[in-house]
């Protein structure tokens, strides 16, 4: 039997779009409307009305722009600056100069990897709670995979960040407001296009207010629990605060360190919930990949529960979050704003131009990669070499996600645990689509149902 399959993905555009089609298309889904060039490892330059596009799809230009000009190129693009400060205000993310450098070492300490040991259990724990829930489903009961996933996350980031558990509802609460806040927010700009080198606000309207009030209310809650001493001292907000308060002159102040806690709470929640949901729907459709991913699971840990202590063992779990992250990567475009006149390869970039790399077609470059729309886990394993400025779900440079070691790990243990446990089936028939505005989500969700598996039961 062939053992190969294909996942879902926008198809390629044969030929050039128009400016409708390019303003229609980027509205409802950033990953459509790329045509079969784009996907090639290159360069291009083209415009959108009065605005220079540059297309960086090569390892050697990724790092230019990057790492060896960094200073030049670090501020994100006005349509993702504007779409994100509603909900995340100056944070990490979106920061950039004298902003970003103060708060990245705080950031990057209170998350390296040297931590996660004080993480581990809170993620085991977290997951076995879910697993306690799936167990008592009955056979024929439907879930719906994106909201599993991110009541799962928020569960672990919740108590992570703030040192202390959110509420199912708060946890539903959260994943309703992000949801309704990617639909209502303008991804697109555009004002930059026209000229406008900042863009104009994304006011969104009503909705979009609503969706960020939802979200803010629970992060504020747990922000002001954790401040009246009702959180643990060895949380992430906890070394933020002492951290903070040991970095010497002009200390953040309370709504600062509220936009990094919402920042790291939302960035490690959103990505590691798509990511689990893609992974499910991958390994239920290459059932091959599967049965290794529990035959590594029962040979490493028996019939009790995965530890973080056993993810070295368990390089096929490893390996199938890694391919996940490569065909859907969370945040499939990292724009670029060009802060002055610069030239990357053979291309005059114009001051204020969007350079756009692309983690979505970076990816799928079928100069970069083999077979790069099959899902093959198989291509991260026996110590096989990956260009890291080819392969960049967390980005890369001195802007690389300061959580990629926590996220990895987290994402890696969850999947563990709860396939040693059940196999998830998504519903037949159903048309899975991947969607972005914000982050890459499947459009509708992932409806599908839990079967339970006959070894794996012990905690």
């Amino acid at each position: 039997m062939l053992e190969e399959f294909v996942p879902r993905y926008p198809a390629p555009a044969k030929r050039d779009p128009n400016l409708a089609q390019i303003i229609v298309t980027a509205r409802r889904n950033l990953i459509a409307g790329w045509t079969e060039a784009n996907y090639r490892a290159g360069l291009d330059s083209f415009r959108i009305l009065r605005r220079q596009i540059v297309i960086v799809n090569e390892p050697e230009h990724v790092r230019y722009v990057v790492v060896t000009r960094h200073t030049n190129f670090e501020r994100k693009s006005p349509q993702m600056r504007r779409a994100l400060a509603a909900l995340l205000g100056d944070g990490l993310f979106i920061s950039d100069g004298e902003t970003w450098k103060r708060r990245r070492p705080l950031v990057a300490d209170i998350v390296h990897k040297r931590r996660l040991p004080e993480f581990g259990e809170t993620m085991e724990h977290a997951a076995l709670a879910v697993a306690a829930e799936w167990a008592e489903l009955p056979d024929d009961a439907e879930i719906e995979l994106t909201e599993e996933m991110g009541r799962l996350t928020a569960a672990i980031i919740s108590r992570a960040v703030f040192g202390k558990s959110i509420e199912r509802v708060a946890a539903q609460q959260v994943i309703d407001g992000f949801s309704a806040y990617q639909k209502h927010t303008d991804s697109f700009n555009l004002g930059y296009f026209l000229g406008a080198d900042e863009g104009w606000p994304a006011f969104g309207g009503r909705k979009r207010r609503r969706a960020v009030a939802m979200v803010h209310e629970v992060i504020d809650g747990v922000v002001n629990a954790h401040l009246a001493g009702e959180g643990d001292a060895g949380s992430m907000v906890d070394l933020l605060i002492r951290r903070n308060q040991k970095s010497g002159s002009d200390p953040l102040d309370v709504t600062a360190l509220r936009n990094e806690a919402a920042t790291i709470f939302m960035a490690g929640h959103e990505t590691t919930a798509t990511t689990l949901t893609w992974a499910w729907y991958l390994i239920a459709n290459a059932t091959w990949i599967a049965d290794r991913v529990h035959q590594e699971i029962d040979a490493v840990c028996g019939a009790r529960a995965p530890r973080l202590a056993d993810l070295p063992e368990l390089k096929w779990c490893r390996a199938v979050i890694q391919e996940t992250l490569r065909l859907y990567p969370p945040v499939p475009l990292l724009p670029r704003q060009a802060k002055e006149a610069d030239r990357i390869g053979h291309i005059n970039v114009e001051k204020s131009a969007l350079v756009m790399i692309a983690p979505w077609l970076l990816h799928r470059s079928p100069d970069l990669w083999d077979k790069p729309n099959h899902f093959m886990p198989e291509r991260f394993l026996s110590g096989a070499r990956i260009d890291p400025f080819a392969y960049i779900p967390f980005a890369v440079g001195p802007r690389i996600c300061p959580g990629m070691n926590f996220g990895l790990d987290e994402a890696t243990l969850c999947l563990a645990i709860l396939a040693q446990r059940f196999k998830v089936i998504p519903r037949i028939g159903y048309k899975v689509e991947p969607v972005c505005r914000l982050t890459l989500r499947p459009k509708g969700g992932l409806p599908a149902t839990i079967v339970k598996r006959s070894r794996g039961v012990a905690a």
